[in-house]
């Protein structure tokens, strides 16, 4: 199956505390995205302002193109992947497109490798720790929490091409997953651990998937969380 992954980036500057729940900031706004086909043609979806220069926000048409494009994408039958792309990317494209039924949708094709760990392990992980796990050589090339700060200090370039390699770096770790048939990631104690994954399942069959096991938690975070908008939008119980 022929391989296409997404990233946005948000304009929203804020700073995070230490275990505090991102969405207590939101909505959000997406400032750019990104698609990248592995092997193939590569994007960056913007706007522009009266100047011609990147604008703080994509309008509602471009993030209704960028929508489009993946819907469009899935029909032709590509794998439309994205690192926790259910929870976040697809949601706030949905919201700034005004058309979360669409997003909704191309959701529950798509293949998000993290939503498919978490329910096997009841915890999520950042993308940077599997790419270094499953011995991708590419890197990260900031901090998700700067990309905001980079854009709205006029640091255009950096922040796309930042946007652009996480696309990149998921392409390959959907490949490496795909070939090892398990996940592999770098703990926080600084120890590779693994966990099986044989086959990379869409959104909408992870999320008939039983529970994980959250029993050991004191806090866990609950599945539905991450599939909740998709539900509103839909107005079905997936």
């Amino acid at each position: 199956m022929k391989l296409l992954s997404f990233d946005i980036e948000i304009s929203d500057v804020f700073e995070l505390g230490q275990y505090e729940d991102m969405e207590k900031y939101a909505p959000f706004h997406i400032s750019v995205g990104a698609t990248a086909i592995h092997n193939g043609e590569e994007r960056v979806w913007y706007s522009e302002d009266e100047n011609g220069r990147p604008a703080l926000n994509l309008t509602r048409e471009r993030a209704h193109d960028f929508l489009e494009y993946l819907d469009e994408m899935q029909q032709k039958g590509f794998m439309v992947c994205a690192w926790n792309g259910l929870s976040f990317d697809l949601k706030w494209i949905g919201h700034q497109a005004d058309d979360m039924a669409l997003a909704a949708r191309i959701a529950l094709k798509s293949y998000d490798p993290m939503f498919q760990f978490f329910n096997q392990t009841g915890f999520p992980v950042g993308l940077g720790k599997v790419a270094e796990g499953m011995g991708i050589p590419q890197e990260k090339l900031m901090d998700g929490a700067e990309a905001p700060k980079q854009w709205c200090a006029g640091n255009h370039q950096e922040v796309m091409d930042y946007c652009l390699g996480d696309c990149q770096m998921t392409n390959l770790i959907v490949l490496a997953i795909q070939k090892a048939r398990q996940v592999r990631w770098v703990t926080g104690r600084g120890r590779i651990s693994s966990k099986p994954m044989p086959r990379l399942k869409s959104v909408e069959k992870v999320i008939q998937d039983p529970e994980p096991d959250q029993s050991w938690m004191d806090t866990p975070l609950p599945k539905i969380k991450f599939y909740q908008w998709v539900q509103e939008a839909t107005g079905t119980k997936t």
